[in-house]
């Protein structure tokens, strides 16, 4: 699940430096095997490079796969910085139950009662839709990255190439969704958006006057010590450590490979917008799961779930995912996806054991078969 969940396609690519791979500084133990062997798989399926890292009782442990530049054949690192996608959304989500915790506003409060007059127009009514609504995606209200203009424009090449470094602001992302009817009336169904997290941003600033990046910074970052990741606005660039990210810019899995590592994050915004590496990503769902930045009231209401059409195995709560593996193993956590990354973040329910991982490619690769392997070894 991702800024865009049908990320723009991507084709195979012949390099056998890349199924080399990198070993991290610490050694591989023999229980993350498998995990090395789906990195490898990821590879071979046309992923430039991997970077994961993953924490348990035993300690932390970290490998890397493949390149992290075609150009150079430099090789992924396992402090890489990447963008996280729709992992953004769990932060967003804590940050709102925060909230919630304090007394400055409910999750039964409406989204006109926030932002009045905002969601409205065909169909569209923003007194109808709670903020609950928005954090687990019963809202109904159209993905902004679904609008085939909007596609157009930042998702295939001639569109991004021109425009990568655009500023969009979350009321055009909204004002983009809401010319679309809803998908269906409020609290019917579920149904993925990333129109709900811009809104969800908006509303953090309407309750607290701050920014949604100030609020997570605060509240999340600084007290974890979180210090790979970051919130960059209208930061076009990547901090170092990273690798370069690679898209097709196509519909297709075959054509020319592009760099797509700079770009304007607004266009996710608080859907998507965040910086993060392995390492910070597994001390924060680790913390969030064992109760560190949230009441036991709110984390029980992030870990309400709902159905996920269309996939059996998971379930989705309040910004937060609960996989059941093949295993039987429940795995909590989120996907991200934004242009030339994707990323996951899983851990289990007592926190205690964590797997983090970017592919610097958006076109190829089986995140699932590496959360498998993490968990469920054979």
């Amino acid at each position: 699940m991702s800024v865009r969940t049908e990320v723009v396609g991507l084709t195979v690519l012949a390099l056998a430096a890349a199924l080399a791979g990198t070993a991290s500084a610490a050694p591989a133990a023999a229980d993350h095997a498998a995990t090395e062997r789906a990195m490898e798989a990821a590879v071979r399926s046309g992923v430039p490079g991997v970077t994961a890292t993953a924490g348990d009782r035993r300690g932390t442990w970290s490998a890397t796969r493949g390149v992290g530049d075609l150009r150079t054949g430099a090789p992924r690192g396992g402090s890489d910085r990447y963008r996280v996608g729709s992992i953004t959304k769990t932060f967003v989500s804590t940050v709102l139950l925060q909230l919630e915790a304090e007394g400055r506003l409910s999750l039964d409060d409406t989204v006109d009662r926030w932002l009045p007059g905002l969601v409205r127009g065909h169909g569209n009514d923003g007194r109808e839709v709670t903020v609950r609504r928005l954090l687990n995606h019963t809202s109904g209200i159209f993905d902004y990255t679904e609008d085939e203009d909007f596609v157009r424009t930042y998702f295939l090449k001639d569109g991004f190439l021109r425009h990568r470094y655009d500023t969009k602001s979350p009321a055009e992302l909204v004002a983009i969704a809401t010319a679309h009817r809803p998908v269906f009336a409020p609290g019917a169904s579920w149904s993925y958006s990333n129109t709900n997290y811009v809104l969800a941003g908006m509303v953090i600033e309407k309750v607290t006057g701050h920014s949604y990046a100030t609020e997570i910074d605060r509240r999340v970052i600084a007290p974890l010590d979180l210090r790979a990741t970051s919130v960059p606005g209208t930061r076009t660039t990547l901090p170092r450590p990273s690798s370069r990210a690679y898209s097709k810019l196509a519909t297709t899995t075959t054509g020319p490979t592009y760099d797509v590592t700079t770009l304007n994050p607004s266009l996710a915004s608080s859907a998507g917008g965040m910086i993060s590496d392995s390492s910070d990503l597994n001390r924060f769902y680790s913390a969030l799961l064992r109760g560190r930045l949230l009441p036991p009231e709110q984390l029980k209401e992030m870990k309400t779930t709902v159905a996920v059409e269309g996939v059996p195995n998971a379930r989705y709560g309040l910004g937060l995912i609960d996989r059941t593996l093949g295993c039987g193993v429940h795995v909590w956590g989120h996907d991200g996806g934004i242009h030339g990354s994707t990323s996951s973040a899983t851990t289990t329910a007592d926190g205690r054991h964590s797997l983090a991982f970017n592919f610097n490619g958006d076109w190829s690769g089986d995140g699932d078969a590496v959360i498998d392997a993490e968990y469920c070894p054979e």
